[in-house]
């Protein structure tokens, strides 16, 4: 049975033509350092710095959005453990844990993925931004904004 068949036995869904289904499924080789029944986590083959993972999820959402809440649920211990892993066998001072949605946030694959990152130094390229600010009212009206969609 391949890895495919065992996800749709499983009732999780997988995209036939996305790259990490194929590759967190088994059906493409990749650099793994862990595998359970729902991830696979990789070497990023484009790393931002050596050790750079992924943790690619075997079931396809196109984003955080699409994710179901209980595999969700399950990412952050699994990040912490990888972590942890991380700076014991690079020698890290830390690490970044980054995840991106849409294009206009540098998703560049559409399969819901997560980047842990070793970080050496402070002078390592990080995920930085500028600082806005926000004018007179415009924070109110912005967390009005989205407290009203929160709750319907």
């Amino acid at each position: 049975m391949s890895a495919g068949d065992e996800q749709r036995k499983r009732g999780q869904k997988m995209s036939a033509d996305c790259i990490f289904c194929k590759i967190a499924n088994g059906e493409i080789p990749s650099g793994t350092v862990y595998e359970d029944g729902d991830f696979r986590v990789i070497l990023d083959i484009s790393p931002a710095a050596k050790g750079h993972c992924l943790i690619l999820p075997k079931q396809h959402g196109k984003n955080l959005l699409e994710m179901d809440d209980a595999v969700l649920a399950k990412v952050f211990p699994l990040a912490k453990k990888i972590g942890q892993a991380m700076v014991k066998a690079t020698g890290a001072k830390g690490f970044n844990v980054v995840q991106n949605n849409g294009e206009a946030a540098g998703q560049t694959v559409e399969h819901f993925h997560v980047h842990i990152i070793p970080r050496f130094d402070e002078k390592d390229s990080m995920v930085l931004w500028t600082p806005l600010s926000y004018k007179e009212g415009e924070l109110e009206q912005v967390k009005e904004s989205i407290i009203k969609e929160i709750h319907g």
